[in-house]
């Protein structure tokens, strides 16, 4: 695992190798093990590295093909690359490290564009033709690993961490407002531009070519479902066979000890009880129904294995806020982050690389959002207009059971799924906006051109799709990879795999959420290796107390003197986010999500903007 960057301009070689080193520098945390430059008239390029596979010197990046014609950066791994490596011997190619990076160079020699359908494994990498003076990069098929690029009249940068682009004197910071709205609806950046003009990300499964000043971007791979008919017993089978399977390589094709994440939840009891790892990693909160601790400790006793265990503290969690929105580069407000980096932290100190449970949901359907009870179904077969009308009337009342539901169900069906983030409306994000950046950008906008790739599909389908394209990558994937690579960890996610997706993509709905449960054949499989209490255990996520802590006088006044900033007005009315807060303090309202969505924010801008 590892950090790269690069950039083209008309800088001449002595400059370039200056910058270079400072942007690599800037990320650092991602690769503190060893670092390494390529630098001509045309193209700079940088690696910070992790060491996990090959962990002499030889692994070190670039690496170049034979005749030093093409050189390479890479962030991933590769968990078939000595199957690769054997076609590619057979065919000539002369490897002098034992490294996945080599394979990658000599692959696309062989292969060009048509090697990344045969990866498996994570990755985001650049190479260089220096015959061509052209550059060639992709992104791993779901976004697991990162990628960015500034494109700005004759110049172009690229890195796996935005703050890199920093040290480059031509970048322009500056904020696009364009972002706010869906962000503060969705709690991530959902727009390929993201919150720092001109700052794009490459989609997961595209890969792009530079040259000439000129950037084309393409797509290799698409998420889509094929049904195939087979009966159920033989699904499980099978699916048992390949999740076994995944979990084999993601663990195996390591040069270091690799440990594992474990919640109460079916994903990481699985994965661990398949892995069985000598220790395992669990954090949570010393209260009530937000610590799944106790879980993670009895499971890992009785299969054997040593569980590491924080309890977070509330100051603690206050505290690192601003390290937290460092490491995301973006504004983000899913409120696990915070956990995630703690547990980062933890599985730090005795391992570099650990196993995680992401990408299960998303494959087997297994949110709980995926199953809706009978009376929501034909709730939702009620004229649009009448639900509407009451998703309003009940908007501006005091909370109760239910309401939220009410209000999803007054919208069409493109709009009432968007993902797992959504607690701020259309109308109530122009609210919170100043009145200068009120946008008319709709969630129609943004989701229905995905819905209309799959509107012949059922609806736990047409929801697995959009969180595909969105909630995984963009969220769940983002913080997966920022949490850890800050504490210079490694995770690996073999719920999440190019050969998974292929099989699970064939399985019938029907399997998938049936008897009222989510996730169906998923827990079927794990009953067969973990206890049944975990197997059936309802997702829960990383609950985390913010709505009640600030509800205490310490940290409603921390929150209160940020939205109370000179700068604050720039962005939101001022007035609203405070009457916001003071309600949910007055426990008039639960507006905690809503708080923490602003609150990240002004806490992104003053670690990039005004403390610089």
């Amino acid at each position: 695992m590892c950090g790269i960057v690069g950039f083209v301009d008309q800088r001449k070689k002595s400059e370039k190798k200056e910058i270079i080193k400072k942007m690599a520098d800037k990320i650092e945390h991602r690769g503190p093990d060893a670092e390494g430059y390529y630098v001509d008239s045309f193209v700079a390029l940088g690696h910070r590295r992790l060491s996990i596979i090959d962990l002499s010197k030889s692994g070190s990046q670039p690496i170049y093909n034979e005749d030093k014609t093409l050189a390479i950066i890479f962030n991933g791994e590769i968990y078939n690359y000595e199957t690769l490596k054997e076609d590619l011997v057979k065919k000539g190619h002369v490897f002098k490290t034992k490294t996945d990076t080599e394979v990658l160079i000599h692959g696309y020699e062989e292969y060009k564009e048509k090697l990344f359908t045969r990866l498996r494994g994570m990755f985001a990498f650049v190479i260089y033709d220096k015959v061509k003076q052209e550059l060639i990069g992709a992104r791993d098929h779901f976004g697991i690993k990162p990628f960015y690029y500034y494109k700005k009249k004759d110049e172009f940068f690229f890195a796996s961490e935005i703050k890199a682009f920093l040290e480059h004197p031509d970048f322009q910071k500056e904020v696009n407002t364009d972002a706010l709205k869906m962000y503060l609806i969705f709690q991530y950046s959902v727009h390929d531009e993201t919150f720092f003009k001109n700052v794009y990300t490459l989609k997961p499964g595209h890969y792009f070519k530079y040259k000439n000043g000129k950037l084309t971007i393409k797509e290799y791979f698409k998420v889509d479902y094929t049904k195939t008919k087979k009966n159920y017993e033989t699904y499980k089978e099978e699916l048992k066979q390949v999740l076994t399977d995944s979990i084999k390589y993601h663990q195996i094709t390591s040069d270091v000890e690799v440990g594992s994440y474990l919640s109460g939840g079916v994903d990481s009891s699985y994965v661990v009880s398949v892995a069985k790892p000598d220790k395992t990693f669990s954090v949570g909160f010393d209260i009530p129904g937000f610590d799944e601790t106790m879980f993670a400790k009895d499971l890992s006793d009785l299969l054997g294995i040593k569980n590491y265990q924080k309890k977070i503290s509330s100051d603690e969690f206050f505290a690192i806020l601003p390290t937290i929105m460092y490491h995301t580069d973006e504004p983000h407000a899913n409120l696990s982050t915070v956990p995630l980096y703690f547990l980062s932290q933890l599985a730090s100190q005795d391992v570099k690389v650990v196993l995680s449970g992401e990408g299960s949901d998303e494959m087997f359907a297994g949110y709980n959002e995926y199953y809706e009870p009978l009376l929501l179904r034909l709730y939702s077969k009620i004229p649009l207009a009448l639900r509407k009308c009451l998703a309003k009337i009940v908007s501006p009342l005091p909370h109760f059971p239910g309401q939220n539901t009410l209000k999803r169900y007054g919208r069409p069906f493109y709009e009432r799924y968007i993902g797992h983030g959504s607690f701020i409306t259309e109308e109530e994000a122009n609210e919170i906006l100043a009145p200068n950046i009120r946008s008319e950008e709709t969630i129609a906008d943004i989701i229905k051109p995905y819905y209309d790739k799959v509107k012949n599909q059922n609806d736990v389908t047409k929801k697995m799709y959009i969180d595909m394209h969105f909630w995984l990558p963009k969220d769940i994937l983002l913080k997966a990879d920022k949490m850890t690579m800050a504490n210079s960890l490694e995770l690996r996610v073999p719920l999440l795999d190019s050969l998974l997706f292929a099989y699970s993509k064939q399985i019938p709905t029907k399997y998938l959420v049936r008897k009222r449960q989510t996730k169906y054949l998923f827990r079927d499989i794990a009953n067969e290796k973990i206890p049944h209490e975990w197997s059936q255990r309802r997702k829960l996520g990383f609950p985390v107390p913010f709505s009640k802590w600030i509800r205490e006088e310490k940290y409603y006044n921390m929150v209160k003197e940020m939205f109370n900033k000179p700068y604050v007005d720039q962005f939101f009315d001022k007035d609203f986010i405070n009457q916001l807060l003071n309600n949910h303090f007055n426990n008039i309202q639960n507006n905690g999500r809503k708080i923490y969505n602003i609150y990240m924010f002004l806490i992104w801008y003053e670690v990039y903007f005004v403390k610089n």
